[in-house]
């Protein structure tokens, strides 16, 4: 079998899921970029970097202009004068086609980093729930050298083994090294495996059950390759801007649906003993200037979030799945308030392991690590994939350069150590100390996959140019259909079906039949003509698999592209299961296999029925498509979707109603997120209209079971469809064009993203937040709510320390240099990441280390922390509420029940006592359920609000504040569709302590 195609990432970048290298023992600290205190009123502190930076660009500039020329001869002179216009020639077309090349250094320098220093970085295992599982960690750690912790922590590098990524083991204690592998919606490089629906799909259907189902199946197949770590769920984005390049690999713009279908998720997995990565921690919402130099600019984009929006908005969701237990925590490559995510000590510190009692592991994503004292100092736990500033280059940021920082002090022997045991402790957590789950490599275990060949004997280090160790590399085992797991091909379409909306069905056309009864036909065969148009109804020719990471937008629309991809085992294309499924005896197919208009008309008017298949692809920013370069360029179908919707439409032959031809014509849109369909969807040959999203394999089964009436279609939108991108709000672009050499993006909506933002504008969408049609009624009735005693207070309960768990104590000592020396006789493979250094000397101090401003402040815990998650009492129950379901039609359904909350216009401000204004959205959702009714009958649905659900993040206290004033609840079926409400007081009392 070929090798996967390596080359293909070399020019960009080959991402899980490139500048000069800082020195750990020298001028880290340079590089350090705090995050905000993401306040109000920030206050920026001196980033010595950035003042680095632009006299750099400046003295650059200088040199590469030179000055004025001495004139020594007429003919030396031409001679310089014309070299010069060349130059200069060369230079602006240089400029102009960087996209943010040198231009850009003079325009708008780097701004200064604006983040509260945090320090020092809390101690896993403070929480009961993981106390045994850090004091097993702890008697191993103890064992460990210096440079067996280092290994723990360290990638090995680029394709270093059989992983995307691949930890240093502690072979001599049984410690593996650990297989992090993508991705999201399944197994990125893996044979043989389920490529199941994309998050955004699974969070159509408002499945709960489904979204722990599809977790499980993931962890369980994970398992069986034997890979330690699912780089996934995905978070972040959140899907602030429409068009972001990998909103698909995440849930929902809206925080609960997202959050609730990551812990769901993270539950899944890791009831299989495999550990789940939550990602990207935080503010990576759009592909372009997302990393240094990827897009022409030396510093990856800032996102300008304030605390309050961080906090409701993009890491509420984190919260939950940290709540969840979350092993992992995968940190982002953009800046946040002007400091790398991955070397903030007020994001990794401040938030994630104080303020939510983050107890495993954060990992960098592919190279987002910027330094390496800092971000040991700043909270990150384990560098991937090892290389450092640049991808396979070996020179790690970590690796021997972290073992001389312990031992010159630079980095303090508790952090190592913390490090560390986040990780042991982690891998004891999920019990992959059980080698019954997990064999050792001696009998067998560790990954049975190469990412790298699919051939059977391969490279045990290709990322090495001077390996020359192979052995049997890919095992080819099979784990979709396992006694364990059942058959998750199955599991596949179920979850293809329930992501399905149905957002337009006129005149009830559908559900369609397979044959001709039911539908009238003018052909004099009586037979029904049915016609299938559009490339997005046919599998690639090519092949299914036939773009690397399936980066490119051919054929029918089964999933993004990146890293959060995987290998096709097969695709059902939705021409293949019309097919098979209508009755050939009574029905004839027509295939249109392109999106060209050219003589459409006459095809179209030939049929009674008009299947239209269009779509809009999307991905990750290092695979560029045409002249999609990760996010999308507008909210439009690509590849003139639009044209061929209206053509067909038009002339789609259709049937005869009171003597007159109607068209009957049915689209299909496989899309990555929200899509404008103003161009046609008015039509009145348009009379039903399905948003299928990314179904994976399973695509045309699902879609043949809702059109055919098998399945009755329950997928409720994840996001709003507006009636134009500029719907949206004017900060709902991608930038495109670099406004500095740190591209600023700032988040000035606050919480006002998707249909908040609809909301607060009274902007009418096309399809709201939460709609979607059923092939049946339903009616609510009855809301009951019962508040409870919790709102009576303005703030949680103080934090409690009496019930935490005592994290291990470790020898703080220095070890002696001698044994991180490199073992004589060890071979050294080029490229490979390693944790020895070469000599004694070097361990020594260069100069005194300057530390991080406010790294000699102790930085205070937070009210708002004390569990995973948060102050528990934030979890305690607010409110009880309960309402009556009916099914009004005739046809057995689910009706997804949505709860909303709005929050009292003005509040008293728990300082200063007196009535302000409270900026909060109309409404928010805060709780749903799917509920499965049989025709004529009726359910009750219950749903309890957290004390979380009514606050709102108060910046000046910090900590959540139940707002004084009435809170009022709504049950619906989407965001505008709301059929019982009521009301209860918040007392709010209690003041400020």
């Amino acid at each position: 079998m070929p090798l996967k195609p390596l080359e293909a990432y070399e020019l960009d970048r080959p991402s899980s899921d490139q500048h000069p290298r800082h020195s750990l023992d020298s001028d880290d600290s340079h590089a350090v970029d705090e995050l905000d205190p993401l306040r109000d009123s920030k206050r920026p502190y001196r980033d010595n970097a950035s003042h680095s930076l632009r006299s750099i660009f400046h003295s650059e500039k200088y040199a590469l202009l030179g000055s004025p020329p001495r004139r020594t001869s007429r003919r030396w002179s031409r001679l310089r004068f014309c070299c010069f216009l060349l130059f200069l020639f060369i230079v602006t077309i240089f400029l102009l086609l960087s996209a943010g090349g040198l231009w850009v250094y003079k325009a708008g320098a780097s701004h200064d980093g604006e983040s509260e220093p945090w320090y020092p970085s809390p101690r896993g295992g403070t929480v009961q729930l993981w106390s045994r599982s850090y004091r097993r960690a702890a008697e191993l750690v103890g064992q460990m050298t210096l440079v067996e912790k280092v290994n723990i922590t360290t990638g090995t590098g680029w394709s270093m083994g059989m992983c995307v990524g691949n930890t240093g083991p502690v072979d001599r204690l049984g410690f593996p090294s650990l297989c992090l592998q993508d991705g999201p919606l399944g197994l990125r490089f893996v044979d043989n495996a389920t490529a199941l629906p994309a998050g955004i799909t699974v969070a159509a259907s408002w499945n709960k059950q489904l979204m722990y189902d599809r977790g499980r199946a993931q962890g369980l197949e994970a398992r069986l390759k034997g890979i330690n770590v699912i780089l996934g769920p995905s978070v972040g984005p959140l899907g602030r801007l429409s068009a972001g390049g990998r909103n698909w690999e995440g849930f929902s713009a809206d925080p609960v649906l997202a959050g609730t279908a990551a812990a769901r998720t993270i539950h899944g997995i890791q009831s299989q003993s495999v550990m789940a990565t939550i990602k990207h921690f935080v503010g990576n919402e759009q592909e372009h200037f997302r990393q240094s130099w990827e897009w022409g600019t030396p510093n990856a984009l800032s996102s300008n979030i304030d605390d309050r929006t961080l906090h409701e908005l993009y890491a509420w969701p984190f919260a939950e799945a940290i709540r969840a237990g979350v092993a992992s925590v995968m940190c982002s490559y953009n800046q946040v308030n002007n400091s790398y995510a991955c070397q903030n000590s007020k994001l990794m510190n401040g938030i994630l392991k104080d303020e939510l009692g983050f107890q495993g592991f954060v990992q960098s994503d592919w190279l987002a690590q910027r330094s390496g004292v800092a971000s040991a100092l700043a909270g990150l736990d384990m560098s991937m994939p090892g290389d450092g500033l640049g991808w396979q280059d070996g020179k790690s940021l970590w690796g021997s350069d972290l073992t001389k920082a312990v031992l010159n002090s630079s980095v303090p022997v508790e952090r190592l150590d913390d490090m560390v045991l986040r990780i042991v402790a982690a891998w004891y957590q999920y019990g992959q100390d059980d080698d019954r789950r997990w064999p050792n490599s001696t009998l067998g275990g560790g990954p049975n996959f190469s990412s790298w060949t699919n051939d059977e004997i391969g490279d045990l280090h290709p990322g090495s140019p001077d390996s020359k160790d192979t052995g049997i590399v890919n095992k080819f085992v099979p784990v979709r259909q396992t006694a364990e797991g059942g058959n998750h091909d199955a599991l596949a379409r179920r979850i293809a079906t329930e992501g399905i909306v149905l957002v337009k069905n006129e005149g009830g056309i559908l559900p369609i039949p397979r044959s001709a009864n039911g539908l009238a036909t003018k052909a004099k065969d009586g037979k029904l003509r049915v016609g299938i148009f559009g490339e997005d109804a046919y599998p690639n020719s090519k092949g299914i698999n036939a773009c690397p990471d399936r980066g490119c937008n051919e054929g029918t629309l089964a999933m993004g592209w990146g890293s959060g991809a995987v290998e096709l085992p097969y695709l059902v294309s939705p021409a293949e299961a019309l097919h098979r499924e209508f009755d050939n005896a009574t029905v004839q197919v027509t295939d249109w296999k392109t999106n060209s208009v050219r003589k459409v008309d006459g095809t179209a008017a030939a049929q009674d029925l008009c299947l239209v298949f269009i779509n809009s692809d999307a991905g990750e920013g290092f695979i560029r498509w045409k002249t999609v370069m990760g996010d999308r360029n507008d909210l439009l179908p690509q590849k003139g979707g639009d044209e061929l919707v209206r053509e067909v439409a038009a002339n789609c032959g259709g049937r005869t109603e009171g003597g007159e031809a109607v068209s009957d014509t049915i689209v299909v849109l496989h899309t990555v997120g929200p899509t404008v369909l103003e161009r046609w969807i008015d039509i009145p040959g348009v009379m039903g209209v399905l948003i299928a999203h990314l179904p994976g394999q399973e695509s045309g089964n699902a879609l043949t079971d809702v059109l055919f009436g098998d399945y009755n279609p329950s997928g409720r939108l994840p996001y709003t469809i507006g009636k134009s991108e500029a719907d949206y709000g004017p900060d709902s672009k991608i930038l495109t064009f670099p406004n500095g050499a740190t591209p600023q993006q700032n988040f000035t909506e606050g919480l006002y993203v998707d249909y908040r933002y609809f909301d607060k504008r009274n902007i009418t969408p096309r399809y709201e937040f939460g709609y979607g049609l059923s092939y049946t009624t339903f009616k609510l009735s009855g809301l009951f709510i019962h508040p409870l005693s919790v709102v009576n207070t303005s703030l949680p309960a103080p934090r409690s320390y009496s019930d935490d768990a005592v994290p291990p104590h470790m020898d703080p000592r220095v070890p002696g240099p001698e044994a991180a020396v490199w073992p004589q006789g060890m071979r050294r493979l080029a490229k490979y990441v390693y944790p020895y250094i070469d000599n004694v000397e070097s361990a020594k101090p260069n100069g005194k280390y300057q530390y991080p401003k406010g790294y000699d402040h102790y930085h205070k815990s937070t009210e708002a922390g004390g569990g995973e998650g948060g102050n528990p009492d934030l979890f305690t129950t607010a409110a009880s509420l309960q309402l009556s379901l009916t099914n009004t039609g005739e046809v057995v359904g689910e009706a997804v029940v949505q709860i909303y909350v709005s929050l009292p216009s003005t509040t008293v401000d728990v300082i200063s006592n007196q009535t302000v204004v409270l900026d909060t959205p109309v409404r928010q959702l805060r709780a749903f359920e799917k509920v499965l009714v049989e025709p004529g009958s009726r359910s009750q649905v219950r749903f309890s609000l957290s004390r979380k659900d009514v606050s709102y993040w108060d910046v000046r206290v910090q900590n959540w504040v139940v707002p004084t004033g009435e809170l009022r609840v709504c049950a619906g079926f989407s965001s505008r569709d709301v059929r019982q409400c009521g009301s209860f007081e918040l007392v709010g009392g209690g003041g400020w302590s």
